[in-house]
């Protein structure tokens, strides 16, 4: 089977919910499961203030986008291209283009968790990144970010530092 890949999808704007439950809908219906694994509409946490209260709501990160897991093939471009809503990948022509890992990093989607040997206590060493060839104890690890919490000596005292899981090594 041919792998997975992100794909921005362009929408009527105000559409994206809408595509989304349709692109669902679709995916129960054809049984395409094993294809079109995700559908996304990112959104993030704003805080307005109305009335003198401030309120948190959540707001479309990109306004007449959504976003798609999915094996291209034929079937797929298909069903997708052709949901009321869409109005195309987004690409040059008609060959729509998967997002690199630099593009989904900022978005918060992750394409495989690494495993690390390491747990709270250890020690640790600093790969890369702007904290290479420090050493630190592992203070807290949180596997759903892919980062551990180390402390840091700094100025003369201990300061944590959020460390992704690519960039250190158990000493």
């Amino acid at each position: 089977m041919a792998e997975a890949n992100w794909y921005v999808v362009h929408t009527y704007s105000g559409y994206e919910n809408k595509v989304k439950a349709n692109i669902d809908k679709a995916i129960e219906n054809r049984h395409l499961e094993e294809e079109i694994l995700e559908v996304r509409v990112p959104m993030q946490d704003v805080v307005e203030m109305k009335n003198g209260a401030r309120k948190t709501v959540q707001k479309k990160l990109f306004p007449g986008y959504v976003l798609i897991n999915m094996v291209m093939n034929d079937d797929t471009w298909y069903v997708v291209r052709n949901t009321r809503g869409v109005t195309g990948f987004v690409g040059p022509g008609s060959k729509p283009v998967p997002l690199t890992e630099a593009e989904m990093k900022p978005l918060g989607i992750k394409t495989e968790n690494i495993s690390v040997d390491f747990a709270e206590g250890d020690t640790i060493a600093v790969v890369s990144g702007v904290w290479q060839d420090t050493v630190g104890v592992v203070q807290r690890v949180d596997y759903g970010k892919q980062t551990a919490t180390i402390n840091v000596e700094m100025f003369g005292r201990e300061t944590p530092v959020e460390i992704s899981f690519e960039e250190v090594r158990k000493m």
